[in-house]
């Protein structure tokens, strides 16, 4: 007994270690975002297509107080219920310590410059997928705008979702750069592919998830439940999304349906954001609306 109670504890500690190990943060070296130089003009236009406002201005900001990334609005889901941090510029409450390098590894691999996984909330997954330029572009913006000081809210999880290592297991699971539409794309089809699947990351709410909150990439964009709770998150496959595309466009400019419904929820955010980006951009993005396979 005493000898298998050895081999027992000595297993325990290896899966233990292994474990530890493959749960390990894996952020990108500095160097990998050395030399860049970030453009705050093509960073604005970064910021609006990542949606960037939308979630870390304060509750019930309106027009340019959006601008205030103050964080506190907070999110449910079937994990608990997640708090938006402040990524002002502020260097206490803030983000205005971070380097280029900081954020890229923040946006890129899900990783805090203290080492740290951030839950996939904060939707990484589909930011995985950004240029660096971008993010070097997006960096410079973001110091452009208001500091605030208001310290950022915790997340609210139960047991064992609390445990922030575990992420670094669910980030080998579901963690891929690789596109989810792949083959021969046109120049806007591309565009269109880079704007949903990475700074629009529209998968996150339009594709259901797994029980681990992995998204089920074999119905990519086919609708998921609300995690608020209220309604569906529709089907923007064209088996279900039938209309043309300029009226997919003209709907990302206007909040407008071909029927003359309005925009409503999270998605008036959303259009709010396009609305911003060149008439090229919205375009591109109902090209590869078409392009993507259609799901009943």
């Amino acid at each position: 007994m005493r000898r298998l109670l050895v081999l027992l504890v000595s297993a325990a500690a290896v899966v233990a270690a292994v474990l530890w190990v493959a749960s390990a943060p894996r952020p990108y070296a500095a160097g990998t975002f050395a030399g860049l130089t970030g453009d705050a003009a093509r960073g604005e236009a970064v910021f609006h297509a990542a949606g960037c406002a939308s979630c870390h201005h304060a509750p019930g900001a309106r027009g340019e107080a959006k601008l205030v990334l103050a964080g506190g609005q907070t999110f449910a889901s079937p994990f608990g219920t997640f708090a938006a941090p402040n990524i002002s510029p502020d260097p206490a409450a803030g983000i205005g310590g971070w380097t280029v390098a900081d954020l890229g590894n923040a946006l890129l691999t899900g990783t805090a410059p203290d080492g740290r996984h951030y839950y996939p909330a904060f939707p990484y997954a589909a930011y995985t997928r950004m240029q660096l330029q971008d993010v070097a572009d997006l960096h410079a913006f973001l110091m452009t705008l208001p500091p605030d000081v208001t310290p950022s809210r915790p997340h609210a999880l139960a047991f064992p979702f609390s445990i922030r290592r575990a992420v670094g297991l669910w980030k080998r699971r579901y963690l891929d750069p690789a596109p989810v539409v792949a083959g021969d794309l046109t120049e806007a089809e591309a565009r269109g592919r880079y704007l949903v699947e990475a700074l629009g990351h529209c998968g996150e709410c339009h594709t259901p998830r797994d029980v681990l909150g992995g998204l089920v990439r074999d119905r990519w964009l086919a609708g998921a439940p609300n995690p608020a709770g209220e309604g569906r998150i529709p089907n923007i496959t064209p088996a279900a999304l039938t209309w043309s595309e300029a009226e997919i466009a003209a709907y990302l400019e206007t909040g407008f349906t071909p029927d003359f419904d309005v925009v409503g929820g999270h998605m008036a955010a959303v259009v709010e954001n396009f609305a911003r980006l060149p008439a090229a951009d919205r375009a591109a993005v109902a090209a590869y609306l078409k392009r993507v396979a259609p799901v009943p």
